[in-house]
């Protein structure tokens, strides 16, 4: 554990850890949030399925009308 905090710690003189230095990246903890964002795709298909919801309902609103 004192390892992990060590290589995880931003150095004053490297403005870096360790590990970001060494692996291009700063490790995972496991129980990080996703960044918004990040999966676009599949923000863009949610939106078309809500609109494609929204319209159904629209459509079935006007039909029991009738």
């Amino acid at each position: 554990m004192a390892k992990f905090a060590y290589n995880n710690k931003v150095h004053t003189g490297t403005k870096v850890s360790p590990f970001k230095a060494n692996q291009g990246q700063d490790p995972r903890m496991g129980f990080e949030m996703r960044k918004k964002g990040k999966y676009k795709e599949a923000e863009k298909f949610m939106e078309r399925i809500r609109s494609v919801q929204e319209e159904a309902k629209l459509h079935y609103k006007r039909h029991r009308r009738t």
